[in-house]
């Protein structure tokens, strides 16, 4: 695959996506020309792309991406050369996570290799290290499928992303107390700037060092536990620092009601995933696995990037959450 320099056309899967719209200017900037697949309904219609600038260099096409045939016809006359996907269910429910980070990005596979693409870069989660949710398990499938393909790929397999501790800033500037599982030290984190992270996945595309492989990436410093995530938010917002444990065992709670009931109310069984959800990440480190010793390693966790949470979290006070919202992904 040639340099940007070489007008270099790359296919961007979730575009309008939070990550997504960051690479699509990342990869303008760079100097690559830019094919945008819209899902249909999501965040940023087709009529409307030319109003939001990260979009505005890009050509776009609309695509429900989880149709096969669809995307197909999308792309069969588009030339291009790589795919980035930042495609991801949009709230971890079974059906949806299956749907989107599973068969979407095979289709777009498929349509990769009929098009004679060189490279598929994924944004996959680090999570996936020790899966126990539907979402973690889709995203394992694709990676394997995509590792069989014969198509030069990288997965990239972030840590939490900004956005995912930005839930409790209004609660914060409001005087309330920061809640944390546990004691808020039984697990960390890494975060990673969106921008950051865009870039990133753009090297990707460039640096032959990365190719064939599964990089963990993390932002830069040392990682942080909800707790100090508490105390920093708090003495930046002028607030004294207060901390309120929760126990994880809340979704022991609700999911020995709705699991029964799902088998009943399949429309439960959704919510019954949402708490399988919450307890993993009230549980989980977002860090590299260390197999052999069976803990997470800050240390060994790679470290990329220049923005920093404090400086996230002074930008959200300053200027509020917008554009940060969690939607579904809400916990609190």
């Amino acid at each position: 695959m040639g340099s940007a320099h070489d007008k270099c056309r790359v296919v961007l899967a979730g575009a309008s996506g939070y990550i997504g719209r960051h690479v699509a200017m990342t990869l303008v900037r760079r100097g690559y020309e830019v094919v945008a697949v819209l899902r249909p309904g999501g965040e940023v219609e087709f009529s409307e792309y030319r109003l939001d600038p990260a979009l505005s260099g890009c050509d776009v096409c609309v695509a429900p991406v989880t149709d096969a045939d669809a995307v197909a016809r999308a792309l069969a006359n588009v030339r291009f050369d790589a795919v980035i996907s930042c495609l991801a269910s949009r709230n971890g429910a079974p059906d949806d996570a299956w749907e989107v980070d599973y068969v979407a990005n095979r289709n777009l596979l498929a349509a990769a290799l009929h098009g004679g693409a060189s490279r598929y870069v994924l944004l996959s989660a680090i999570c996936v290290q020790r899966p126990k949710l539907a979402f973690q398990h889709a995203k394992l499938a694709f990676e394997q499928e995509l590792k069989a393909s014969g198509m030069d790929h990288v997965i990239v397999r972030p840590t939490a992303f900004f956005k995912s501790l930005a839930g409790q800033v209004d609660r914060v500037k409001a005087g309330k107390a920061f809640l944390v599982f546990g004691d808020g030290t039984e697990t960390a984190c890494k975060p990673i700037a969106e921008a950051d992270l865009a870039d990133y996945l753009v090297d990707a595309l460039e640096d032959p060092a990365m190719r064939n492989r599964v990089l963990p990436i993390g932002g830069p410093g040392e990682a942080i536990t909800p707790r100090q995530q508490g105390e920093l938010l708090c003495r930046l917002a002028g607030q004294p620092v207060r901390i309120r444990c929760v126990s994880p065992r809340v979704f022991d709670v609700a999911l020995g009601l709705l699991s029964p009931l799902s088998r009943l109310l399949p429309s439960l069984a959704a919510k019954a995933e949402f708490a399988r959800i919450g307890r993993y990440y009230a549980t989980e480190s977002m860090l590299l696995w260390d197999e052999k010793s069976g803990a997470y390693d800050a240390a060994a966790t790679p470290s990329y990037g220049e923005q920093t949470l404090s400086e996230f979290y002074a930008r959200v006070l300053r200027q509020g959450i917008g554009g940060q919202e969690l939607g579904a992904h809400k916990l609190f």
